[in-house]
């Protein structure tokens, strides 16, 4: 069965979003691109909470967020039960959202990163794989 991969962002970077649908469609995924469409001004919490809620119901397996910063738009996907989304930057903290983590949303900030950076931090959020062992307590934990 494909991952369906469900993306949505502010209007910080709306061509930024298309690609990386563009780049995960070709890898094979199943992009569901929930928008916004225009470059007008919206509220990212709006669209962070929308992709995760999918996530949570299971329309859909993993998620990207894109604002500004990334940190808006992550707040709030995080506010719905269930969902760990992280903010990431750089190709390493990708890995371990995933490898330690469990995340299942990877949010990056069109004004922090390149477009070539952000599709590798993609790459790696999509080739890693939760570790399992110590790290499933912790999760654990976080979901208490």
């Amino acid at each position: 069965m494909t991952k369906r991969i469900v993306l949505s962002s502010d209007h910080a970077d709306i061509e930024l979003r298309k690609s990386i649908a563009a780049h995960v469609a070709e890898r094979g995924y199943e992009a569901i691109d929930i928008g916004p469409i225009t470059s007008e001004s919206t509220h990212y919490p709006k669209h962070g909470r929308e992709a995760a809620e999918m996530i949570a119901k299971g329309d859909a397996d993993l998620g990207i967020l894109i604002c500004g910063t990334g940190q808006g738009i992550m707040m709030s996907a995080n506010k719905v039960e269930g969902i760990r989304c992280g903010v990431c930057s750089d190709v390493f903290s990708a890995k371990m959202i995933r490898a330690h983590n469990n995340a299942q949303m990877l949010s990056m900030g069109a004004r922090v990163i390149g477009a070539g950076l952000a599709m590798e931090i993609v790459d790696a959020f999509l080739d890693t794989e939760f570790e399992g062992g110590r790290h499933a307590t912790r999760v654990d934990m976080i979901e208490a």
